[in-house]
């Protein structure tokens, strides 16, 4: 009468987004995660001019440190994408929240460089990578309904931690020098642990749902029950000789899914993402020195980033609470186009700004439509490929990113040296940012058309691997032949059979119910029971 083996009677069905609940507190983490991801990089800069000064070294050698953060946050997408895909979210960011202190702790005892280089820029590069991907990851298995805006703000961490990090780093460098002031940076990455640590998965909610059953189940079976027993038992019997029939091998997990190339969806957006890229992030990097070189004073040109920032702290959760409408959601990726299609203009109109006013407004324009760009990014790649593949596929896309971000910046930096023009600079980042926008517009729209007039294929289970429900019931036939193989009564074993295959039917219930598990393929939706008609429409999309 004990209950079946955790790990080969339970029944590892995915369980319905929460959209709340112990996920805000997942969003708390993924707000921290993001803010120290995108921000940490920016804020080290106040500390290059005494390294320049203690290491003897130029601007542009200190400014690898930050470039080689971004590299790797970028570039070791893949190696995240297996580590999740193999160990889980939680462990990884335990370990990526360790290796970013111990980066910092250590370039605190420096004494060149290339050491720097090393531990400040790989080390520390490499653990916040480790963190960022999987809270992103935990964050669309925890929301659903609501998961526009909890991506909104996610993303709202970066330019709230950019204003907080960069005058904490110059409090730092004042009273401590750049050593204790990377020392106490090093401290406070270890919060990123912390975050790692909320990141309970959600199947620990089923086994928890399932064991309490299984106890229920327990109970009764102390009851007389007299002959509805027996004609359970044989009910049970019978299910069982049918079921073994439909038992289907389990596939093993794969560490990084390349199938989603096959996805148009995903093609589109990655193409958009890699021109976007080019230019998104010239004009906020060459700001500065573009309104000094019109005659704007230092201290009010380095308050221009400032607008920047202030204007993105809210426009990244309106733009979250905006694509979670039910008649935006479903076009989403439109959205994204015509905000990347704002940012685009905005750089080019802005090209010509010759005083302070005018930069000022470009500020504030450009402060909301980066904003927008920034909320929407993963919450569209969420939409085309999934959750159950957003672990792969997000990697696989930081790591296309990571090449136009190391072409980008520099290559605008040295037109600069050039020409001595900005304006050229500005019209030619404006214009990668619209053809982006272009592309994926059109793109999804001619793939949507396209889609409409083929015809709709029939349900081929083995083509996707089978349905959450089937595999629910191959676990069902594990646990029946573990009960048998311990010889356990055949009472106990068959009420344990009776438990299994309930909670199988409860997940197919609320799978057809709820709209979860909706697996997509090929960047099309096809109408099966278990997908609701949100994510039909969400998905078709594409």
């Amino acid at each position: 009468m004990g209950r079946p083996d955790p790990e080969e009677g339970q029944l590892p069905a995915p369980v319905k987004p929460p959209d709340g609940g112990w996920g805000w507190i997942v969003l708390l983490g993924c707000f921290v995660i993001t803010g120290f991801s995108y921000a940490f990089p920016k804020a080290v800069s106040v500390y290059f001019k005494e390294l320049m000064k203690d290491f003897h070294v130029g601007y542009s050698d200190t400014a690898w440190i930050s470039s080689i953060m971004l590299a790797m946050l970028y570039g070791t997408g893949p190696v995240c994408s297996i580590m999740v895909n193999q160990f889980g979210c939680r462990p990884v960011m335990l370990i990526g929240g360790l290796l970013a202190s111990a980066g910092m702790i250590l370039a605190s005892f420096t004494t060149n460089i290339i050491e720097l280089y090393l531990t400040a820029g790989v080390l520390t590069g490499l653990g916040m990578a480790l963190n960022f991907q999987p809270s992103l990851i935990m964050l669309g298995t925890y929301f659903d309904k609501r998961r526009p805006l909890a991506n909104g703000l996610a993303a709202a961490g970066s330019p709230v931690f950019l204003s907080s990090l960069s005058p904490l780093g110059q409090v730092l460098l004042e009273k401590f020098g750049w050593r204790g002031g990377f020392l106490i940076m090093g401290g406070l990455l270890l919060n990123c642990c912390t975050c790692g640590a909320v990141m309970r998965p959600l199947d620990m909610g089923m086994k928890r749902k399932m064991g309490k059953a299984q106890d229920k189940y327990e109970a009764k079976e102390m009851l007389p029950i007299g002959g509805k027993s027996e004609e359970g038992i044989s009910t049970t019997d019978g299910t069982k000789k049918g079921k073994k029939a439909k038992k289907k091998p389990k596939k093993g997990k794969k560490l990084l899914d390349f199938s989603i190339f096959s996805n148009r969806g995903f093609i589109i957006y990655t193409i958009s993402k890699f021109i976007l890229v080019l230019g998104l992030f010239v004009p906020p990097i060459l700001l500065v020195n573009y309104a000094k070189d019109t005659g704007v004073p230092d201290t009010e040109a380095a308050f221009l980033l400032s607008i920047i920032g202030f204007i993105d702290i809210f426009a990244r959760p309106a733009c979250g609470m905006v694509a979670g409408l039910k008649w935006v959601r479903p076009h989403v990726a439109y959205l994204f186009s015509f905000s990347m299609l704002f940012n685009g203009l905005t750089d080019i109109c802005s090209a010509r700004a010759s005083n302070y006013t005018g930069l000022v407004i470009f500020c504030v324009f450009f402060g909301i439509s980066y904003g927008m760009v920034g909320a929407l990014q993963f919450e569209v790649l969420m939409a085309i490929v999934g959750s159950q593949k957003f672990s792969s596929a997000i990697g696989l896309v930081l790591l296309i990113e990571a090449f136009a971000v190391l072409i980008g910046p520099p290559s605008a930096g040295r037109l600069v040296d050039a020409l001595k023009n900005y304006e050229v600079i500005f019209y030619l980042a404006g214009s990668e940012v619209v053809l982006s926008a272009l592309f994926l517009g059109v793109a999804s729209y001619c793939c949507l058309n396209q889609r409409k007039k083929e015809p709709v294929p029939e349900n081929n289970p083995s083509a996707g691997g089978g349905s959450d429900t089937e595999e629910a019931e191959s676990d069902v036939q594990e646990a029946e032949e573990h009960s048998s193989d311990n010889h356990q009564p055949a009472h106990s074993t068959d009420n344990a059979v009776v438990v299994a295959n309930e909670e199988a039917n409860h997940v197919a219930e609320e799978q057809r119910g709820e709209g979860g598990g909706c697996p997509a393929g090929d960047g099309e939706v096809l109408a099966r029971d278990g997908c609701n008609a949100d994510q039909m429409v969400e998905r078709d999309s594409f």
